[in-house]
């Protein structure tokens, strides 16, 4: 589901669920090596972290030709720094970006009912 908030929040564009496990997904179109991250979205994605959620910001890299994946829990630096100095997994395609995500989630959750 898209959540598009013209009223700033911080709040990111998508919600999803993956096997029935919630996420969070910040989308981003980047011709810049610095990102716009808003000061909102840095505390929403670092709060929403650091109570044990699961966010991300999803980057389309069209000078890369590629997809760019982020936790959450690095917005301070993507907000900070040019994008190619943050650690992120990169994609060349759809379906192994989605499988990786799956495998993301998963683990996400698998960790904290372990805790």
């Amino acid at each position: 589901m898209r959540i598009e908030n013209r009223h700033g929040g911080g709040v990111p564009d998508v919600h999803g669920l993956l096997d029935s496990l919630p996420f969070w997904l910040e989308l981003k179109i980047q011709k810049k090596l610095l990102i716009s991250v808003s000061p909102h979205q840095v505390a929403w994605h670092t709060s929403y972290w650091a109570r044990g959620g699961l966010s991300f910001f999803l980057i389309k890299a069209p000078s890369a030709s590629c997809f760019v994946l982020f936790p959450g829990s690095v917005s301070i630096d993507l907000a900070q720094k040019p994008w190619t100095e943050v650690q992120g997994q990169r994609f060349e395609a759809l379906p192994a970006l989605w499988g990786a995500l799956r495998a993301e989630v998963r683990d996400h959750y698998e960790r904290a009912l372990r805790a």
